[in-house]
């Protein structure tokens, strides 16, 4: 899905989009043992790559990356992207090759080592100095959604406060947010039954926002989050539709299955 120009306008406000792509995903050790769980692939391509496609059909070309477990693996995806992305002829004998046909994509990718224990409120306080003055995108690097990351920037920049959560419906093994007039009043652990908002990525921020980070021990859900809802400045971005984790090996199958039955809900 292609944006509107005066979408594409809207999403030019935002920039950059941070990745937290860090986390040991001990859930998923089938696939993780040997790479960082943002480079499990769905459909031969990594759910990094997804996420970071579903921000350039929005407009946000620009991505920082912050790596933990086994980031190399990351570092070297990207170091040779252009290649893997390119039809090439090689001249053997010349040591030479031949570029045909580039598909790469037009980003601007910065990897930041951010530490193998580093905590999600950490990992952001360390890419402080990649972050600039004005607002920034920041999801998970382990879900994909249909959420229209466009009407959420804009939904940001019309409230001015700062910070945005995208708020989607999943399951009731998660903890849930207490909403009333799109403000986000308070967090509740796992509670029972369906039909609960919950914490779903997909952020807009102001940079100041780091301030609520004290150290690298620093859980951005906890008291970042719960310390901006307390001073009136997060508000959700309520999302119906699609939003997909890939917590454990079940998950991975249910979008490796969307992926194979054609157009996938988070490409849409």
């Amino acid at each position: 899905m292609e944006i509107s120009p005066e979408e594409c306008h809207v999403a030019a406000m935002i920039k950059k989009a941070v990745i937290l792509a860090g986390g040991l995903g001990t859930r998923l050790m089938e696939e993780t043992e040997v790479r960082p769980k943002p480079m499990v692939e769905i459909g031969g391509k990594p759910i990094l790559w997804h996420i970071m496609k579903m921000y350039h059909r929005h407009g946000v070309r620009e991505f920082i990356i912050c790596l933990g477990y086994k980031g190399y693996t990351i570092k070297e995806y990207f170091a040779n992207y252009y290649l893997h992305m390119t039809d090439v002829t090689f001249s053997v004998a010349d040591n030479i090759a031949t570029m045909h046909h580039s598909k790469a994509e037009s980003w601007k990718v910065t990897l930041v080592d951010t530490g193998p224990d580093t905590m999600t409120g950490g990992r952001l306080r360390r890419v402080r100095d990649y972050l600039g003055n004005d607002p920034f995108c920041l999801t998970y690097g382990d879900a994909v959604s249909s959420v229209d990351i466009a009407s959420l920037i804009r939904f940001h920049t019309e409230h001015g406060r700062l910070a945005t959560v995208t708020a989607v419906r999943p399951p009731a093994r998660f903890g849930a947010l207490d909403i009333v007039d799109h403000v986000v009043h308070g967090f509740c652990e796992k509670p029972a039954g369906d039909n609960q908002w919950i914490n779903g990525g997909f952020f807009v921020l102001s940079p100041s926002v780091v301030d609520y980070i004290d150290n690298d021990s620093t859980i951005w859900e906890r008291e970042p989050l719960e310390k901006l809802a307390q001073n009136n400045q997060l508000m959700a971005f309520q999302h119906d539709g699609f939003w997909q984790p890939m917590d454990t090996l079940r998950d991975k199958r249910v979008l490796e299955e969307l992926w194979a039955a054609g157009n996938p809900p988070w490409q849409k």
